[in-house]
């Protein structure tokens, strides 16, 4: 094995062990850095005003432990179809607050994507630590207006090939200035400035979690178009209507819609069109439905899947947009009140510090725990051990005495089992043998019965014997004679016990002369 063999193996297994460190530690970081302060469980509530031409939404949403939910909405109507004048905007907002009760909510301004301009540039990646400068100091190039008189915010939509793609969102201060003004006359202090095609980008991520989409929005002068990729607004395309025909309206916003889907595919992903239809025309609806000849979701129609308090005929939808791009952590919206700057979250070194002992007091507790316990159960057990020592001895001794009883019970029954006894036999000889006979001597040993006596014919008494179930080999002991003084014939009589094992008396036998010995 070669040199390049070994540097290319060490090699291999050093980044395959830092890749799996890097798994390990960042799970366990996001832990040890977790803030009580994180949006996942911190609270929080927030008014969103959306301004549009002839209207202005207002939607009322909280947050509690990751659970977004919109309290309220409300929207006015103005006449000839402009934007509301400051104080009149202001008036209406003040009005919407106090009818949702919503005084210490934070309000978050959202103005209209034709106060804003939509920017795609390229940085060197070289810039990123210090982006916020480098936008402000750039940005007249960017955009017609100087970071001094503009609002402004950006997003970074990616990195490749050693430069970064920024969209950079600017609106002329000027413009937004005066409604801030009148709202801080009213008390109303705002905390953020977006734009309300941003809230809908938010909104229908929400939805359905797919960051890809074509957004199109169709009014009755005019329509709006974007492309959302990757969470962010990457392109724009908007246009009004020169006739009141259809047709024609159809094929102006197939005109700005095709070149969107035709990107998304050149990139391998298949559009998602969603329609926001504010021209209630149910003939467009079907014309633009076959025009397209994809896949339609009408915005009016689709499930927001957002928890609203009450039953809405409208739904202001750039309001609670806005009001999402707040209150959800994941929306990574614009406040262009920030003018670029991004605060970094901070790791609470405190909460941190905290974990990281109560994590190395576990880990000592958990080498020592065990080893205490063990020894405490050791020493439970002698003592118990101790307190019964004389309870096991007693119960020793009725075990060795249960033991000889049972011997005792066994013998017994063995004995009882395999040898008659001398009651069964005698009360056996009472019955077998005739009233004319009687004994004069009867001897029982271990195997063998002998009998003496008279019986008018002692002959017959070795059938009766012999039939017994106790005896066996039934034979005269010795001849008999005829006495004539008792005028019967004496008998000796010898038989076998039926059923005793001679080999048991033989043991028996050579036990008991053992036991003599």
């Amino acid at each position: 094995m070669n040199g390049t063999t070994v540097i290319t193996k060490l090699t291999t297994l050093a980044s395959g062990s830092s890749s799996i460190l890097k798994r390990i530690w960042d799970p366990l970081w996001r832990i040890l850095s977790f803030s009580l302060a994180d949006d996942i469980i911190y609270p929080s509530k927030t008014l969103s005003a959306s301004l549009e031409k002839g209207s202005l939404s207002v939607a009322y949403g909280s947050r509690f432990l990751s659970k977004i939910k919109i309290k309220g909405v409300r929207e006015y109507n103005f006449e000839d179809d402009r934007y509301p004048q400051p104080e009149i905007f202001a008036s209406s907002l003040s009005l919407a607050i106090n009818d949702l009760g919503a005084a210490k909510a934070d309000v978050v301004l959202s103005i209209p994507k034709a106060w804003a301009i939509f920017k795609t540039v390229e940085f060197p990646v070289t810039v990123k630590e210090n982006l916020s400068e480098v936008i402000s100091y750039e940005l007249d190039r960017i955009t017609p207006f100087s970071s001094e008189d503009t609002f402004y915010d950006f997003k970074i939509l990616g990195e490749n090939g050693g430069k970064l793609t920024i969209l950079a969102v600017a609106a002329k201060a000027d413009l937004i200035r005066p409604y801030i003004e009148a709202l801080g006359e009213k008390g109303i202090t705002v905390k953020g400035l977006t734009v309300n095609l941003s809230g809908i980008e938010t909104l229908c991520r929400h939805m359905d979690r797919k960051a890809d989409s074509v957004f199109v929005e169709i009014k009755k002068d005019g329509y709006e178009s974007a492309l959302f990729l990757d969470g962010s607004i990457t392109r724009t395309i908007s246009g009004t209507f020169s006739t009141d025909d259809e047709k024609t309206k159809i094929d102006d916003i197939t005109a700005g819609i095709f070149p969107l889907m035709d990107f998304m595919k050149s990139l391998g992903k298949s559009p998602q069109i969603i329609i926001l239809l504010k021209d209630k025309s149910s003939t467009l609806k079907e014309m633009l439905k076959v025009k397209i000849s994809q896949p339609v979701r009408l915005l009016n129609e689709t499930d927001i899947r957002i928890k609203l308090s009450g039953d809405y005929k409208e739904i202001p939808y750039a309001a609670i947009g806005g009001a999402l791009e707040s209150l959800w952590p994941q929306a990574g919206g614009l406040n262009l009140l920030s003018k670029g700057y991004h605060e970094k979250a901070k790791s609470p070194k405190a909460f941190t510090l905290v974990l990281i002992l109560g994590i190395i007091a576990m880990w000592i507790l958990y080498l020592i725990a065990p080893l205490r316990i063990e020894e405490k159960r050791l020493q439970e057990i002698d003592r118990q051990i101790a307190l019964r020592k004389d309870e096991v001895k007693k119960v020793e001794a009725l075990k060795k005495e249960l033991e000889t009883l049972n011997q005792e019970i066994f013998t017994i029954n063995n004995f009882k089992g395999k040898r008659p006894m001398s009651l069964n036999i005698l009360k056996e000889l009472t019955t077998i043998l005739p009233k004319t006979a009687w004994l004069s001597r009867l001897r029982i040993t271990e195997t063998t019965v002998e009998i003496e006596g008279y019986a008018s014919s002692a002959t017959g008494l070795l059938s009766k014997l012999e039939a017994s179930p106790y005896f066996r080999k039934v034979e005269f002991a010795s001849p008999t004679f005829r006495d004539t003084r008792m005028n019967s014939e004496r008998f000796n009589i010898k038989m076998e016990i039926e059923g005793v094992q001679k080999e048991e008396v033989k043991k028996k036998t050579e036990t008991d002369e053992d036991e003599e010995e």
